[in-house]
C-alpha cells in the first residue's frame, strides 16, 4: 500500500485528483490510502514522515505549496513531492526542493498515469534498501524490509530477520538515522521496530514477527501514533 497526501484548496480539483487514483488502482492494481489537506499549513503543522507521494497545489492560502515544500523537506528527504499547477513557470521552481514532478491544470487522467507510473518505479526501487551486516565471517546484503527489529544486547546490536540475527557493534542512535525514511519506531529505549513487519499490539507490548517486545511508558505514545500513521488506523 501506498500512502498518499492530496493537498488541494480547491476541492473539485481534490476530488477528481483521488478519483483519478482511484481509476489508476484499478488498471494498475495498485492500493493507496489517501488523505487530504485544504492547505499546505494544514500538512506541515503535525507533519510525520510516513507518505510516500504527496501532490501539492502550489497557489494556496494561508500557505501556499512552495513554502509547505520547504518545510517538508526540513523534515522528510524520501517523500516523493509531486507539484500541480495551472503556470508553468513554477516547475523551475519545483527543483530548489527535490521535486519530483509536476502537472499543470487541468489535470488529466493521462498526465497522472505517466507520473504515477513512473513515481512507483522509484519507491519499488526505493523498497529495495538493504544494510550490509557481519554474519561470521562474511558480509551480507540484508533487504531492510525484512529485519524485523534491531535490539541492543550487551553495548552490541542485534539486527534480528525471520531467519537469522546478526550482530555488529554500533550505537543504536545510528543505525535509526542511517533507516530514517524507512519506517521504524521505537518501542522503548533498547528496540527498533521495523512498523512494516509489526503483526499486532498488546497494552505494553507489540508482536513482531513472532517475538512479543516490550513498549516503554515513555516512548508509548510516539510508538503508537507512528505506527498508528503507518497502518492508517486509529488505536
Amino acid at each position: 500500500m501506498y500512502r498518499v497526501a492530496i493537498v488541494e484548496d480547491e476541492a473539485v480539483y481534490a476530488q477528481q485528483l483521488e478519483a483519478f487514483l482511484r481509476q489508476y488502482e484499478q488498471e494498475r492494481g495498485a492500493e493507496f490510502q489517501i488523505s487530504a489537506f485544504a492547505d499546505g499549513f494544514a500538512i506541515v503543522r503535525d507533519y510525520r514522515p510516513v507518505w510516500d507521494i504527496i501532490f501539492l497545489d502550489i497557489r494556496m492560502q494561508p500557505m501556499d505549496g512552495m513554502e509547505a515544500a520547504r518545510r517538508i523537506r526540513e523534515r522528510d528527504s524520501e517523500v516523493l513531492l509531486i507539484f500541480i499547477t495551472s503556470l508553468a513557470q513554477y516547475a523551475v521552481q519545483s527543483y530548489e526542493v527535490d521535486a519530483q514532478d509536476f502537472i499543470l491544470k487541468p489535470v488529466s487522467y493521462p498526465q497522472l498515469r505517466v507520473r504515477l507510473d513512473k513515481a512507483l518505479r522509484l519507491l519499488e526501487r526505493s523498497a529495495q534498501r538493504f544494510l550490509v551486516l557481519p554474519y561470521g565471517e562474511l558480509k551480507e546484503r540484508v533487504p531492510v524490509r525484512d529485519i524485523l527489529f534491531i535490539e541492543v544486547r550487551d553495548h552490541n546490536l542485534e539486527v534480528v530477520t525471520r531467519d537469522r540475527v546478526y550482530s555488529l557493534r554500533a550505537p543504536l542512535q545510528e543505525m535509526e538515522k542511517n533507516l530514517s525514511g524507512c519506517h521504524f519506531s521505537r518501542c522503548n529505549h533498547g528496540y527498533l521496530v521495523n512498523l512494516r513487519n509489526v503483526t499486532g499490539f498488546l497494552k505494553d507490548s507489540v508482536l513482531v514477527g513472532g517475538h512479543t517486545l516490550p513498549v516503554s511508558r515513555p516512548k508509548r505514545k510516539q510508538f503508537l501514533q507512528e505506527l498508528s500513521d503507518y497502518l492508517g488506523v486509529a488505536f
